[in-house]
């Protein structure tokens, strides 16, 4: 693909992200496979001169890797604009996937000034709190379902909005085997998960996020929150009203959807 038609490509996502439209879906050369995306998604985000909060995991589910025959997850930067106050409403769409209900985590900022890998034994001491979310996923482009993490990463990671619950202080649970549930009572929908299917456990799955952030040299001038994956899946949105997300032992979070 030419730079200019590959620039153009980028320029159009962007103005849906900002402007909130739907485009014609992205050609498959920048979605199908993961480096490419990647790539595509780097320069998106580029683009953008926006307040960053974060960063989110995606693909997390083991299953859903071996299925689609990914090698790893991938990350994406969440901007300011795609985070709600706990209990807002979200706006769906036909390009809408569905709902998600994850752990995340504010990470202190002193995590850009540390050297060597993030490993099992000096991840928590950058952690500052932990909560309950939800994220709305979907696309900006008229297209349906996921046959790579390419689609999802293409496209800002396929994030919405995210909605965090009560943050708590930090402490050391037993992280990787907590009950979760979400549910809309006004449609008698109701999802159970669990946090050992998010890439092991939430912490792996953050550590995963650091790591990558490091390696593309990335850095924010504050805390920051970093999204783990969902512990429930994509649960399709079957109705408007609220949807309650639970996770055991962190809290509970919650979403109106319109």
């Amino acid at each position: 693909m030419k730079i200019r038609e590959y620039d153009k490509l980028a320029n159009k996502i962007v103005n849906a992200f900002l402007k909130n439209k739907i485009i014609k879906p992205l050609p498959k050369i920048l979605t199908k496979k993961l480096d490419n995306a990647n790539d595509f998604r780097k320069l998106c985000e580029s683009k953008i001169q926006e307040p960053v909060i974060g960063f989110k995991a995606a693909g997390t589910g083991i299953p859903l890797i071996k299925k689609l025959k990914e090698k790893e997850p991938f990350y994406a930067s969440v901007y300011k604009r795609n985070c709600l106050k706990n209990g807002k409403k979200v706006k769906i769409n036909k390009s809408t996937l569905g709902i998600e209900l994850e752990v995340c985590y504010l990470i202190k900022k002193s995590f850009f000034k540390s050297k060597g890998l993030i490993s099992k034994k000096n991840l928590t001491k950058y952690i500052s709190h932990m909560a309950s979310c939800i994220e709305v996923v979907g696309y900006r482009q008229r297209k349906k379902g996921i046959t790579s993490f390419g689609d999802l990463c293409s496209d800002f990671g396929a994030n919405v909005k995210f909605l965090i619950g009560q943050k708590k202080k930090f402490k050391k649970i037993k992280i990787g085997n907590l009950n979760t549930n979400i549910s809309n009572k006004k449609i008698g929908q109701s999802v159970n998960g669990n946090t050992k299917t998010v890439y092991i456990n939430p912490l792996n799955s953050l550590r995963f996020v650091l790591n990558k952030v490091k390696k593309d040299k990335l850095i924010l001038d504050k805390n920051f929150w970093v999204f783990t994956g969902s512990s429930v899946g994509v649960v399709p949105i079957l109705g408007k009203g609220s949807y309650v997300g639970k996770i055991e032992k962190i809290g509970s979070v919650k979403a109106v959807i319109t």
